[in-house]
C-alpha cells in the first residue's frame, strides 16, 4: 500500500520508532550517533548527504526512508529540480523499482517541504 500522507506517516514511524528506542536504548544511541556523523558537514555538506540517503532510500524501496530524508533534504534546502536529479539517478540505479519509489520519494517531498 503507497503511502498517501506523508506528515502522518512521519508521526506515525517516529512514535513506533519511540518504543523501538527504549527497547534497544544502547543501539538506538550507537546507530543515532552514526546518523550524526554521517550527515554532519564535511567534503560533502548536510544536504548533498541527504540527496544520497534519499537516493539509496528509493532505490532500497524504503517507505520511512523517503519520508525522513525527503524531510531532511528540504530542511537543508534542497530544492525540488535537486529531488528531482537525485530520482533521476536512483532510477539509473536500480531501473524500473526505483522509478516507483522515485515518483513517492516526489510525492514525500512535495507534501513535507510545504
Amino acid at each position: 500500500m503507497a503511502v498517501t500522507d506523508w506528515g502522518g506517516f512521519v508521526d506515525q514511524t517516529n512514535e513506533r520508532m519511540a518504543r523501538l528506542r527504549k527497547g534497544i536504548p544502547d543501539v538506538a544511541k550507537g546507530f543515532a550517533e552514526v546518523a550524526r556523523g554521517a550527515i554532519a558537514g564535511g567534503a560533502l555538506d548536510s544536504k548533498t548527504k541527504e540527496l544520497i540517503a534519499l537516493a539509496i532510500g528509493i532505490a532500497a524501496r524504503c517507505d520511512g526512508c523517503l519520508a525522513f530524508h525527503a524531510k531532511a533534504a528540504a530542511k537543508y534546502g534542497a530544492t525540488r529540480e535537486e529531488i528531482l536529479e537525485t530520482i533521476a539517478v536512483a532510477v539509473y540505479m536500480g531501473g524500473g523499482p526505483s522509478m516507483i519509489y522515485g515518483a513517492e520519494a516526489l510525492e514525500a517531498f512535495d507534501q513535507l517541504s510545504e
